[in-house]
């Protein structure tokens, strides 16, 4: 188990949490200028002490303030970047259905100034009793939408010192959370996934890319964000097909990507996708190298029925034929709320959800 990781954790949550309805108005409150700003930073902290007991109650013992300040998962931290703008979406990166994510376009030189998640941080960890995960969105959100044309050519023209310069930035903010306290954090790249999609490749050849090429830059990408940190600091990668409103972006198993993800990433603890058929078989799990934790994302957060405890077991089961029982984990397969409207369930559904992964954990391994 890497050292920055409380001994033996077996069950997990990806991050987000449904927002409870106070949160939601106080947020709706302040977008129409009728609260201030420290009124709704109160309401957050509240809403994050409610959530950080629920995990504790449950039983969790690395937690999360449920992503609670944020709008979704990548936007407050790319928008504390200065020099990058944030746009409308295309219709080529719709989701299932219709929802269209919103792209970044960088438009001068990346710059910091303060820490981003440092404060948000040392909030969750003085709320709770257990240890606290830190979840930011990968690097790759800030390049993959559009490529080199997204990078303005009169602050970047050597593409080289783009990538450098985010690698910096990314190097700083765990550095400053490492000085915080902070030993587990976690990225979430759904978009590593993305070169699994035929229609996405596609848009990358299009933007004069080659996908394979491409995505082994921003392997090399994710290792130099992550280079500096303390030998300390456990480092995990979520890995997902897309979450938002209960729909995703693509469909298909890790197979396409597995072999190099899995072999050149520098990072302790995988936590995968295998919530239903549109996720593949574990089978590319016979490329995990042997120091790494797979934690596997059985319970879904898109849909509000309830998995079955033993079948769910099973599944565990036959994911040891690629990876030993000592070296796997339980998680939902994404969060309940990548994005601040949530997805379609209750919150009745997400605890029965969140009391399923600690159960099937102490089913199987003894202990969550």
């Amino acid at each position: 188990m890497p050292p920055g990781l409380p001994a033996n954790v077996r069950a997990e949550t990806v991050g987000s949490f449904l927002r409870p309805a106070a949160l939601l108005q106080a947020r709706k409150e302040f977008g129409a200028g009728r609260i201030s700003a420290a009124t709704l930073h109160a309401v957050e902290e509240r809403a994050i002490r409610d959530i950080v007991g629920l995990q504790e109650e449950l039983g969790f013992r690395l937690v999360t303030d449920g992503e609670f300040r944020r709008e979704n998962w990548w936007i407050d931290f790319v928008s504390a970047i200065r020099g990058v703008e944030i746009v409308e979406g295309s219709q080529a990166t719709t989701f299932d259905k219709n929802y269209v994510p919103r792209h970044v376009r960088t438009v001068d030189r990346l710059v910091v100034g303060e820490p981003i998640l440092t404060a948000d941080y040392r909030f969750l960890a003085g709320s709770t009793r257990q240890a606290a995960k830190v979840t930011m969105p990968s690097p790759t959100r800030m390049h993959f939408h559009g490529g080199r044309r997204a990078i303005s050519a009169a602050a970047y023209p050597d593409i080289d010192r783009f990538f450098s310069d985010v690698a910096t930035i990314y190097q700083a903010e765990i550095a400053g959370l490492e000085e915080a306290g902070c030993n587990h954090i976690q990225i979430d790249d759904p978009l590593l996934t993305y070169f699994l999609s035929d229609r996405l490749r596609a848009e990358i050849i299009a933007e004069g890319d080659d996908p394979d090429r491409r995505l082994l830059t921003y392997l090399e990408l994710l290792n130099r964000c992550v280079e500096k940190r303390r030998r300390t600091t456990t480092v995990a990668i979520h890995l997902c097909r897309g979450n938002a409103r209960s729909q995703w972006m693509i469909e298909g198993g890790y197979d396409g990507i597995a072999e190099r993800c899995f072999s050149l990433l520098d990072v302790d603890r995988y936590l995968l996708e295998f919530d239903d058929p549109r996720s593949g078989s574990f089978e590319p799990l016979r490329f995990m190298p042997r120091d790494k934790v797979v934690v596997l994302g059985l319970i879904t957060t898109k849909r509000p029925q309830l998995e079955d405890k033993n079948a769910v077991s099973r599944r565990i089961e036959e994911a040891m034929r690629f990876v030993d029982l000592d070296r796997l984990a339980i998680s939902p397969q994404c969060g309940f709320a990548s994005v601040v409207e949530g997805n379609e369930i209750t919150a009745s559904d997400q605890r029965a959800k969140l009391e399923l992964v600690v159960s099937v954990a102490r089913q199987v391994w003894g202990a969550a």
